[in-house]
């Protein structure tokens, strides 16, 4: 059994159908102030969703000892290194879809597994996503649909629905994208005996 210091259903569901078993509970993070800061430190992308997931799995680590506890947090960067963050509102999801219309950028989708506090294991994904031209239409008619569900995904974007069709091209795992590095983390918990080998 793992613990899961998150409440994406995106990650549950995936853990569920890989028969990982697990218990999900928030982490108590405040993320917004821990980006902030990392940030004002310098981190990129990808050190900065390693960062977070670190930061979740060990804060719930302290308090569920002896549990193999799985922090998770994903980034956006374009083509040119500049961060996105999740919208605000439906109007910066408008925003960000047309910044990110006919431009590549990398998802860095990151996971930590702590034990007592300390980080045993840790991967990070990098996915190159190219998203093709949106017009200001499609996006405000995706948004009608979608908005309830894509407010909480980094990019705005659920790829396992509505959101394929915002894509040209990935490159990378469709795991990485849904918000967890699937096949490594499997492989680590058949070698800790969580998984049969």
């Amino acid at each position: 059994m793992i613990v899961l210091a998150s409440q994406s259903a995106s990650r549950r569901a995936m853990l569920s159908a890989a028969h990982v078993p697990f218990e999900a509970m928030a982490p108590g993070v405040d993320e917004e102030a821990a980006k902030d800061a990392l940030r004002a430190d310098g981190c990129d992308a990808r050190t900065l969703a390693d960062a977070l997931a670190e930061l979740k799995a060990l804060r719930l680590s302290r308090r569920v000892p002896g549990a193999l506890v799985l922090g998770c947090d994903q980034t956006l960067a374009l083509d040119d290194g500049i961060m996105i963050d999740k919208a605000v509102d439906r109007d910066d999801a408008a925003r960000i879809l047309a910044l990110l219309s006919g431009r590549v950028h990398h998802l860095n989708s990151a996971a930590v597994i702590a034990l007592n506090g300390e980080p045993i294991w840790r991967h990070v994904e990098r996915v190159k996503m190219t998203m093709r031209p949106l017009s200001e239409r499609f996006i405000q008619s995706y948004l009608d649909e979608e908005w309830e569900e894509c407010r909480w995904c980094v990019g705005c974007y659920r790829i396992e629905g509505p959101g394929a069709q915002l894509f040209s091209r990935t490159d990378g795992s469709q795991f990485a994208i849904q918000g967890l590095p699937l096949l490594p983390l499997l492989d680590f918990l058949r070698v800790r005996g969580v998984l049969a080998a």
